[in-house]
């Protein structure tokens, strides 16, 4: 089956696709042709949750196994679970819903050092992109929840852009759930103090977006409260 990439570049001479590579002004379509794909695969995903965490974090370590235990309690609570496709954090959630037999899917990322896909990820379920602003696209998008494990930069970076489009409305209010009190109280007790209070960046409200949690059976029933008011459907 063609992919969305080779339907696109079917609408363009030999030269022109090779202009595509090269020119910025082309690198539309190559884009245009990742958000096609994403679309297509995720569009009838049904109710599922991100999980977002750490590449880094071993089998070994507690808040793998975390992990492993949320996205099988998710699975069992009727939700999918998408992760960003690689090792780590995202290996265990994809481990935990495909344990659970629900939905695992993988948006994995091309990246220097080459992040390869886990093995829990359904096979019809799994993209990989090379701009990481698309594949952020499809975490917000097609997500009903968010729950956040340790993690670094990129962790950070998922779970501030989450918090920023349910702030400006540009998404649905959505669970964002911190796992970890002792990892995540730190940054949380800043926001409050420093960015609400003294500098006063945010608003009252915007602190409830968040909600911090130790356990599996917390972070999934912090999903499960919220939506015990709501039908579930897709982000769109």
């Amino acid at each position: 089956m063609a992919s969305s990439e080779d339907k696109i570049k079917k609408a363009f001479s030999e030269k022109n696709w090779n202009e595509i590579k090269t020119s910025d002004s082309w690198q539309i379509f190559k884009i245009m042709a990742e958000f096609v794909e994403g679309f297509e695969k995720l569009g009838s995903i049904g109710p599922c949750v991100s999980i977002f965490g750490s590449a880094r974090t071993k089998p070994e370590n507690d808040y793998y196994k975390l992990a492993v235990d949320i996205a099988y309690k998710l699975t069992q609570s009727g939700y999918g679970v998408i992760t960003g496709g690689g090792p780590g954090i995202m290996e265990a959630a994809n481990k935990g819903a495909r344990m659970g037999n629900g939905k695992s899917v993988g948006l994995n990322i091309h990246l220097p050092f080459e992040q390869g896909s886990n093995e829990f990820i359904d096979h019809d379920k799994l993209i990989t992109f090379k701009h990481f602003f698309v594949r952020k696209v499809m975490f917000q998008k097609y997500a009903q929840g968010f729950i956040v494990l340790p993690g670094g930069f990129g962790t950070f970076d998922e779970f501030f852009e989450s918090a920023t489009l349910i702030q400006t409305g540009k998404i649905g209010r959505f669970p964002i759930v911190l796992v970890g009190r002792k990892y995540w109280e730190g940054l949380v007790k800043w926001i409050e103090e420093k960015v609400m209070v003294e500098y006063k960046n945010i608003s009252e409200k915007d602190k409830d977006l968040l909600t911090l949690v130790d356990t599996a059976e917390e972070a999934v029933d912090v999903i499960n409260v919220f939506y015990s008011k709501y039908l579930l459907s897709p982000n769109f």
